[in-house]
């Protein structure tokens, strides 16, 4: 499993889902082909990032079984396996995530993202046999973990010891709530050489130090800004901390301030502005489907205005 370890290293790019302007909001094929091959043009190959194709950003919620893997079969096909791939499989079913982990396997990608089962306030001793039944199902398929704390059960160091024991889970996608305990860099510190980390708590001037050994970071400006997250990689591999540092508070943190400040109106999540921040660019854009509300006319100027403070190419007037 070394090489689905090593696959991992990098940025991880939660691609968006655009769909057509159409009551039914179908998925716009041309529009997500269009996304996966200016990312790759731009140079976000596999010595730099890892995409996941129906993750949260990419509103796996609002699709059905049969969307979820169009959307991935979409982004592998128009991948050509320049990059590794990882499809978003969280479910409430343990039934749904063994047939999406089968299918994963069959259509060529390298990894599923599994969270905790949502709605029913649910075990480490049920999420641990959610997972078991995934790794089982396909035991060369790469599996990625993602604490999702705010919505379901939060791994404890003991649940992230005994995951360590199934071979095929490589990637932890780590995020803890801030306590005086140091969750995060504990996790961290005990676990970066059996799993890639995947730095989902913005921390990447300190995660990415040696102590810490994240190896993984996700990016969201790479939707937008593919060049940051192809510099972030670079000083993470030079080891300059403090360039990194910088980049996260003059560059990365406008984007991230505005998207709390949506959120206290909005749904929350992240696609909505990854896919604005897309749109002011040129690319071809959409809303996300409802229950989120379409946020573009709203936020669109204030988005603007902080992709401009922050110096984003290809912004267009």
């Amino acid at each position: 499993m070394d090489h689905l370890k090593t696959g991992l290293e990098g940025c991880y790019v939660t691609i968006p889902t655009p769909f057509h302007d159409t009551p039914d909001m179908e998925i716009n094929e041309p529009a997500l082909r269009t996304y996966v091959r200016f990312l790759l043009d731009a140079g976000l190959n596999r010595d730099y990032a890892t995409f996941l194709a129906g993750g949260a950003a990419g509103d796996f919620s609002t699709m059905t079984f049969e969307e979820r893997l169009k959307v991935a079969e979409i982004v592998i096909d128009e991948a050509a396996g320049a990059i590794p791939i990882a499809i978003g499989a969280q479910t409430a079913s343990t039934l749904e995530l063994v047939r999406l982990t089968k299918a994963a396997k069959r259509i060529g990608a390298d990894y599923i993202q599994v969270s905790c089962p949502f709605y029913f306030n649910h075990t480490e001793g049920d999420f641990e046999a959610y997972i078991r039944a995934a790794a089982e199902a396909e035991p060369n398929l790469g599996i990625i973990v993602y604490n999702t704390f705010w919505t379901a059960q939060n791994l404890s160091f003991a649940m992230v010891e005994r995951l360590s024991e199934i071979p095929n889970i490589v990637g932890l996608k780590w995020a803890a709530p801030r306590t005086d305990a140091m969750e995060f860099e504990d996790v961290c510190s005990h676990f970066s050489k059996r799993f890639t980390i995947i730095d989902n708590n913005l921390l990447f001037g300190m995660s990415a130090t040696p102590a810490l050994g994240a190896r993984a970071f996700e990016v969201h400006h790479c939707n937008f800004w593919p060049e940051w997250g192809i510099k972030l990689i670079d000083e993470v591999r030079m080891q300059n901390y403090a360039e990194i540092s910088r980049m996260l508070v003059e560059e990365a943190m406008p984007f991230y301030k505005l998207w709390v400040e949506i959120e206290n109106d909005y749904t929350s999540g992240d696609g909505y502005l990854d896919k604005l921040c897309m749109e002011l660019i040129g690319l071809p854009s959409s809303r996300c489907r409802p229950p989120t509300r379409d946020i573009r006319k709203t936020y669109r100027k204030q988005t603007y205005d902080m992709m401009k403070k922050i110096k984003t190419p290809r912004l267009q007037i």
